[in-house]
């Protein structure tokens, strides 16, 4: 079960950080709207995050955390910001979430 909610924990920092994203181009109450996501899944992962280090090594929690977190914000940033996806972007996000999964196997 911590494992799922070291998951969960991992895809707030996605979010928090599409809403960081967000708040580039938005004007106005939208702006305030998209900052008060921030915050919100801001607050969500650090809590998730701290209930999963209870039984889950920070070793090993601290890393899977950042590494959903750097993996799906290539993605975002793929998807929704028009960042590139070159070659090389995608083979090192492969080899991060490689080291992952080797973190939870090992």
């Amino acid at each position: 079960m911590n494992w799922i909610i070291l998951i969960l924990a991992g895809l707030m920092e996605v979010a928090f950080t599409f809403c960081l994203g967000k708040t580039k181009t938005a004007v106005g109450a939208v702006q305030y709207w998209w900052w008060a996501g921030f915050l919100a899944s801001l607050a969500l992962s650090m809590y998730l995050m701290a209930r999963a280090a209870r039984t889950i090594p920070i070793g090993t929690v601290y890393p899977v955390w950042t590494g959903i977190g750097a993996v799906g914000a290539v993605i975002i940033g793929i998807l929704f910001f028009n960042e590139p996806a070159t070659f090389w972007r995608l083979f090192f996000i492969t080899t991060l979430i490689l080291s992952i999964i080797g973190l939870k196997v090992f």
